[in-house]
């Protein structure tokens, strides 16, 4: 079909009567000249006719019907497996505006280039139109979207991870505006593959991946490095954190929101299964999401924090009834698994899983062979919607937002930091989420087990300069003393022979546990200038097998060890030259010297 009958064939069949949706749909087509058009309404009808297509040629393969019912396997190119941070480009006019954080390109350039790949490259495909919201489609938090991609297995993530089809195109026609994303999985080249952000004109281009941080653009690329951006300019904040909801036995519920860089066991924590102890004196846990969280102060001066996603994008390797219960309950049926093996009657595999079946084909398709590393691929993945999961609260869809009592932020540290500290003030708070480092995992290419800094787990999804971040987060404390309290946890501290200390998963909660005590103001800490810290009397240790070594690496506040950290952080600071608020300098400055006292 050449380009003129292209864009008939689409005036015929657009749903919309959004001139510049219209417009912006007719110029993707001409460029990419796909053979076939179809805007997605996100209909049941639609959905299967989609997936009996990936079936057809191959793209998607049907798991055991009796285990997991309604669900599929599908395989990504081995070489487009995670997320590519040194191909993901943020478009600012000035190169300042992207900042140190980012890799820079010119809006001019980075258009010239994804044209240039995008050119003619749906031809023999369809081209598929996803208008979504990211968060309830009643929520003024809420912001739209239109993905066009050629890529039906994107389409059917979407329409798990948002509020995807005709709901959300008449959000899009009454407010006139949304998130222009452009998507092909090109010829998945290593060498052609780049993700374009262009926050000024709030638009992504992305060619070359199907990977799900790569493709779906509603999620890092549009909920994150573009919602940041708008979050600046509108007064809000959009971070890479968890929500959770934790009920004490009076029926109370606070909520949490927590960030963690990728496979640091952010969906562990959103769906939390209390110690049996903890269940029965009434302690219970809901999830309101697991990735990404909006949050904006409401009148009360307090932040309001909506999930925007839909649905589950998680790591499958180490998932498991030990591990994450209500994931393995939420996996049972209608998911997607991007990437895990099989086992011989069809069921999917990845390390960690519960049972004795064994894997007999690997995440290449190929017959399992130990010699050619893991079975599942380290960042296999799922999708499955988020109403599944049975620690699921209505309240996700609360168009108000859930209000937010305690910032959490964490990371991978083997040594040095304790396992949980509280920030003095807002303004200490953000240093703390600034500075916060974590060994790198395999959600994204590159080395693994290496430490580096990740501000608010942010690092590879701020779509603007860090500096500037910096500076938003503590404009928040301006004539507002009813922002939430802020906290440091780390659940990967090691002891001298090189295990954990800490049990984690369920046992989680007691940290939890405290910090809501703080919160109130019934529990007490130690103050040091770090932070304040639990002492282990402070700590309901009850039935944990703790040596008295563990218990001390888990609580101590090494000064020395600090004093050498904070030289790091401040090395980590100076990196954005005079464009960092003096406020966050300052804060360093004061710990630094409590350090040398």
């Amino acid at each position: 079909m050449n380009a003129q009958a292209t864009n008939e064939a689409m005036d015929a069949s657009s749903p919309t009567t959004l001139a510049s949706l219209r417009d912006w749909v007719d110029q993707v087509a001409k460029l990419t000249t796909p053979d076939a058009v179809e805007w997605c309404d996100g209909s049941d009808a639609e959905n299967k006719k989609l997936i009996d297509r990936m079936l057809a040629d191959g793209t998607l393969q049907t798991l055991n019907e009796e285990t997991n019912p309604n669900s599929f396997l599908h395989r990504s190119d081995p070489s487009d497996v995670a997320r590519v941070e040194h191909l993901t480009f943020v478009c600012t006019t000035e190169e300042d505006d992207a900042g140190p954080n980012n890799h820079w390109m010119s809006p001019v350039d980075g258009h010239r280039k994804m044209d240039e790949l995008f050119k003619g490259c749906m031809k023999g495909r369809t081209m598929y139109v996803i208008p979504y919201c990211m968060g309830p489609i009643d929520s003024p938090l809420s912001r739209c979207g239109v993905e066009i991609t050629d890529s039906p297995y994107v389409v059917a993530n979407m329409r798990i991870m948002t509020r995807m089809g005709e709901q959300a195109l008449k959000r899009i026609e009454r407010e006139g505006k949304f998130v222009k994303g452009l998507h092909s999985i090109g010829e998945l080249d290593p060498n052609r593959r780049f993700i374009m952000h262009f926050p000024e004109e709030l638009s992504i281009k992305s060619y070359g991946s199907g990977y799900g941080g790569n493709a779906l653009l509603g999620k890092k690329c549009h909920a994150l490095r573009i919602a940041s951006h708008q979050a600046k300019s509108e007064g809000w904040l959009a971070e890479h954190m968890l929500i959770l909801g934790v009920e004490n036995p009076e029926g109370e519920t606070h909520y949490i929101a927590a960030a963690f860089p990728s496979a640091c066991g952010k969906t562990n924590l959103a769906m939390l299964i209390p110690p049996e102890s903890y269940r029965e004196a009434g302690w219970k846990i809901w999830t309101v999401g697991d990735d990404i969280c909006w949050m904006r102060p409401g009148a009360d001066g307090r932040l309001y924090a909506i999930n925007p996603e839909a649905g589950f994008f998680g790591v499958a390797p180490g998932t498991g009834s030990d591990s994450n219960p209500n994931a393995v309950k939420t996996l049972s049926r209608d998911a997607i698994f991007t990437n895990v093996a099989l086992t011989a009657d069809n069921q999917p595999w990845w390390e960690g899983i519960d049972g004795d079946a064994l894997p007999t084909v690997d995440w290449q398709g190929r017959l399992y062979d130990p010699t050619n590393g893991p079975a599942a691929h380290p960042n296999s993945r799922f999708t499955v919607s988020a109403k599944q999961c049975p620690s699921y609260t209505d309240e996700a869809e609360n168009p108000a937002g859930v209000p937010i009592s305690a910032i959490i932020f964490g990371g991978r540290r083997p040594s040095l930091v304790p396992l949980v500290f509280e920030a003095r003030d807002w303004n200490h708070g953000v240093l703390v989420g600034a500075s916060m480092g974590s060994e790198t995992t395999a959600a994204a290419t590159g080395a693994v087990g290496v430490m580096r800094r990740d501000p608010m787990a942010m690092k590879p999804f701020c779509g603007y300069n860090f500096a500037d971040y910096f500076g938003h987060w503590m404009s928040f404390a301006d004539d507002n003393d009813n922002l939430p309290k802020i906290y440091h946890v780390n659940w990967f501290r090691k002891g001298k022979d090189g295990k954990y200390v800490w049990p984690g998963f369920g046992e989680n909660m007691r940290v939890l546990e405290w910090i809501i005590d703080r919160v109130k103001g019934e529990a007490s800490a130690v103050e040091t200038p770090i932070g304040n810290l639990p002492s282990a009397e402070d700590l309901n240790l009850d039935g944990l097998a703790l040596s008295e070594d563990a218990v001390q690496t888990l609580f101590d506040f090494d000064r020395t060890g600090w004093a050498e950290e904070f030289k790091n952080i401040g090395s980590f600071l100076d990196e954005f030259g005079d464009r960092l608020t003096p406020k966050l300098r300052k804060e360093h400055a004061k710990i630094v010297d409590q350090l040398n006292d």
